[in-house]
Formats: structure tokens, C-alpha cells, sequence
């Protein structure tokens, strides 16, 4: 292709002319990575699936140089608290259980 402003012949792909400067038309978008969109919507639902689709999806990312860093990041995040509150939850319900049945058997 041919600068619109120079008149040089530029590569296809050029998002600026390396002669004069100008932007040219090309628009560049980043495909965003299906596994970053599915491990962050699983994050809410499945922590464990989500957590495991994040992960990898962060993988592939740094591979490919997809989009999507954010998401499968903030996927990361959510399904390690929603785990962590889970977890949290089982411990104290097992403590009160514990407690009852102590109280029960004296």
C-alpha cells in the first residue's frame, strides 16, 4: 500500500508511515482469548473451573498475544476469593457442628 500523505509504498500492515510520520488506516485489534471470557464468567459459579480456564488462558495469552490479560486475571482473582470465603464458611460451620456435639455428649 501507498502512504496517503508521503506517496511512498509502506507495508500492509503499517499502523504509521516510517517516513513521514502519519497514521495510516490499518486498524489493529486484539483477538480476546475464549478461555479468558469462560474462565471469568466460571469464576462466579465454579470457582475450581474457572480458576483452572484462567490460569490456562493466562498461559496462552503470554503465548499468542491475544486480549483478554484482564479478564483472566480478574477471573484469577474472584474464584481465589469466592474459594477462600468457601473455605472459610466450611471451617466455621464444622467448628459450630463440633461445638454442638460436644455440648450434646456431656
Amino acid at each position: 500500500m501507498y502512504c496517503k500523505t508521503c506517496g511512498k509504498e509502506i507495508d500492509d500492515n503499517a499502523y504509521v508511515c516510517p517516513h513521514c510520520g502519519v497514521k495510516t488506516n490499518v486498524v489493529t485489534e486484539k483477538k480476546t482469548n475464549t478461555l479468558a471470557i469462560v474462565g471469568f464468567v466460571l469464576s462466579f459459579f465454579f470457582a475450581i473451573a474457572g480458576l483452572i480456564c484462567c490460569i490456562i488462558a493466562r498461559r496462552q495469552i503470554k503465548e499468542s498475544a491475544e486480549g483478554g490479560a484482564g479478564l483472566a486475571l480478574a477471573g484469577l482473582i474472584i474464584s481465589i476469593v469466592e474459594m477462600a470465603v468457601a473455605a472459610i464458611y466450611i471451617i466455621a460451620v464444622v467448628a459450630m457442628v463440633a461445638g454442638a456435639l460436644g455440648s450434646i455428649m456431656q
